[in-house]
């Protein structure tokens, strides 16, 4: 099954709305997304068109395709309008003999690993810079941000299909593409 892999929406309906666009385009089987779905936080200025109210419209439309964890910006009273659950620290997702652990990336991330077994997948937003990095025992992949990107990077998300990781912008231009695999060969 295909992912399309996005992370801090922060409440920009503008954003959230070509986020689902490139999902129908992508015609991918699940929607993961990394936190920070309403809220902007205090460290970030308000994204184009912040309406959190129009993005909880637009994923509650779509909400048995979404499987999502809490980011730092996510609450109990978010969950309380969002009809899909928001607040599990990670999810684990499993491809093969390769799992793919998804958090948000706050409390988790590359400097800071779970217990991973090689060759496993640490993926996380919060940073809202896209990366790809060999940890030695694990890969750590970030696919950026939706609607508050940093670093010049461009508003994106990742997929994930038979095994490759693809970053993308919104607008469906292909970025860079990675087989976590290759790396433990």
């Amino acid at each position: 099954m295909k992912l399309l892999i996005a992370s801090d929406i922060h409440g920009s309906a503008f954003y959230c709305e070509k986020l689902l666009g490139a999902y129908r385009r992508e015609k991918a089987g699940r929607l993961l997304l990394l936190g920070d779905i309403l809220y902007h936080g205090p460290r970030n200025d308000l994204p184009k068109e912040y309406a959190p109210k129009a993005v909880i419209g637009m994923l509650n439309a779509v909400k048995g395709d979404i499987l999502c964890v809490r980011g730092n910006c996510d609450t109990e009273v978010d969950q309380m309008v969002l009809e899909f659950p928001i607040m599990a620290e990670y999810a684990v997702v499993a491809d093969g003999d390769t799992l793919i652990y998804a958090t948000h990336g706050h409390r988790f991330g590359c400097d800071n690993p779970p217990p991973l077994k090689r060759g496993s997948v640490l993926l996380c937003g919060h940073t809202h810079i896209p990366a790809c990095r060999n940890m030695g025992d694990f890969v750590y992949l970030n696919p950026g941000s939706v609607s508050i990107p940093k670093e010049n990077s461009a508003h994106g998300y990742m997929t994930f299909e038979n095994g490759v990781f693809s970053w993308k912008t919104l607008e469906g231009e292909a970025c860079k593409s990675f087989a976590p695999g290759e790396v433990f060969r």
